[in-house]
This record gives structure tokens, sequence and C-alpha cells, in this order.
């Protein structure tokens, strides 16, 4: 390319000057971010909907955020008055540049899901009654304790637990269900009861206590598979005895998934047609781009 390329002609028309050039890729990467925003939220709407019938799962939202803006400037030479040949280098002002969005985080909901009744004796679910909100304005919440095979403790609120060969209190992937000693609960038999405050009957007898940790801030937790949660500060303490907050233990109850269908959907097709409305912009650049190289710039 020439060095003043606003002198060189193809054709009878002139180049396309930088700044052009520049505002092209500027939109180009711009829609190209959009599209690859859209694709992620995307993938975490169909998760959510691929969920809807897991117990005790928390729709995930995704947080949308620009990329900072970047001052562009090109350096060019610049006559000297009253001189033919000399020329000093200074840098124009060709304006700001905003390359899009992103996916910042996905951030897990923790609304209470609705209760559904199974008549399983092992089924458990957790009632939010009354959750203090937190210095940043969230409400906690309270979960289930799991044994977790790496060591340390897991967090769930799915209930959806059963007994294994050997007794124990496991949920459906066969990790043990804690009490609030945090030791493994084995059982004679599914003929028991759980009252409110999460005391395991069984023969008219308290047998264990059903663990459950308090969350002050959830939004901290760490998801891992299955729908579960870790604490990598240490241990969440036990709900039992706080003195300003209320929950309950549901047998024969697990809690359902939070995730709103409708209010999903419409969301998937909002990204879907953002996605699809990006996608022409990029592929609208790329014709221009095409014609820039094969059709202005050819030499004959």
């Amino acid at each position: 390319m020439p060095k003043n390329i606003n002198e060189s002609f193809f054709h009878g028309k002139k180049f396309p000057p930088e700044n052009e050039v520049i505002l092209l890729f500027r939109g180009f990467y711009t829609a190209a971010s959009g599209m690859i925003a859209q694709q992620r939220r995307t993938e975490i709407l169909t998760n959510n909907l691929a969920n809807v019938s897991t117990p005790g799962y928390k729709a995930d939202e995704t947080v949308l955020r620009a990329f900072p803006e970047m001052l562009i400037q090109r350096l060019e030479n610049q006559a000297l008055p009253g001189t033919a040949n000399k020329r000093l280098p200074r840098l124009s002002y060709v304006g700001p540049l905003n390359t899009g969005a992103y996916v910042q985080e996905t951030i897990p909901r923790f609304q209470q899901g609705d209760l559904e009744e199974t008549g399983f004796s092992t089924d458990m679910a957790l009632v939010n009654i009354n959750m203090p909100e937190n210095e940043a304005g969230f409400q906690g919440t309270v979960f289930f304790t799991l044994e977790n095979p790496a060591g340390g403790i897991l967090y769930t609120r799915n209930g959806n637990f059963t007994l294994d060969g050997a007794g124990y209190l496991t949920n459906a992937y066969g990790l043990y269900v804690l009490d609030d000693q945090g030791n493994r609960i084995r059982l004679d038999s599914d003929r028991f009861q759980v009252d409110e405050d999460g005391w395991i009957i069984q023969d008219g007898a308290p047998v264990a206590r059903i663990g459950v940790a308090f969350a002050e801030n959830p939004l901290a937790l760490v998801k891992r598979e299955d729908g579960n949660y870790q604490w990598e500060d240490g241990v969440l303490p036990s709900a039992y005895g706080q003195g300003n907050m209320s929950f309950l233990v549901k047998q024969n109850h697990i809690e359902r998934s939070n995730v709103d269908l409708a209010e999903t959907m419409t969301q998937l097709l909002t990204a879907y047609r953002t996605f699809e409305a990006n996608q022409k912009i990029v592929q609208a650049y790329d014709r221009s781009m095409d014609k820039a190289v094969n059709e202005i710039g050819r030499i004959g």
C-alpha cells in the first residue's frame, strides 16, 4: 500500500481512507463479540431448560457487560508550512472503539422452588421461612450437606434421597447425606419420620438430625457437577440455632427446579434473534471487505 493512500487511484477510484477501514473492522469485531455473547447465553438457557425437572436445581442467569472503550489515534506525517519536503509526525484523532459485549459471569438464582409431594419417606425438601439479607442485599439460604469424595463437604438443595444397600442415606448420585455432626446417617429401613426441625425418628426414638448448613452469601459458593455447591473458604456454619433466620424440613416432598419455563423460552428466543441479527451484520461487513479487496483495490 502506498504511503499516501489518498493519492492512489485504481480504475479512477480512490482507495478507502484509513478511517473508513478502521470503522469497518470496528463494526466487524463489535458484531462478532455480540454473537459470542449470545451463543454463551443460549448455552446457559438451554442448560436451564434441560434441568427444569431436576429437584432443587437453581437457574443460572448471565450478566452481560460491554468491553472497555479504547481511544484510537493514527500516526501520520504533516508537511511544515513553507517547506516542500519536510514533514513532522503527528497524532490524528480517529475516535473511540467499543469492541462489543461479553458474558462477565453466571449467577445462580437461589429463590425458593415449589414443593412437590412424592410420598417417599426418603425424600426431603428445605423451605426458607425467614432468610436475612447480607450487606450486598442478597438473601441467604440453607442447604443439605453431603460428603465430598474428594474431601470436605458439598451442599445441595436436591433432597431426592434414598437408602443404599448398607442402609446409609445417600443422594441420587451415591453421595452420603451427613447429619448435623458431619457423620453419615445409617437407618434400619425406610420406615422413619422426619420432623420440621430435621430430626429423624425411627421406632419412636430420634436417630440423627439432618445436616443443614446456612450460607449468608450463596453467590460466593462454587457450582460443581450434579447441581452441588462447594464453599472454598472452609465449611459453612450449621443452620440450627441461628436466631436471625428460620426454615423447615418437609418429609415426603422435594423442591422443584425454580426454572420459569415460559420466561426461559422467551429469553432463549430473544438471544437467538439477537445472535441472528449480529450474524447478518458480520455477513454484511464480510461482503464489504470482499468488495474492497477484489474490486476497489484491483489493478487492471
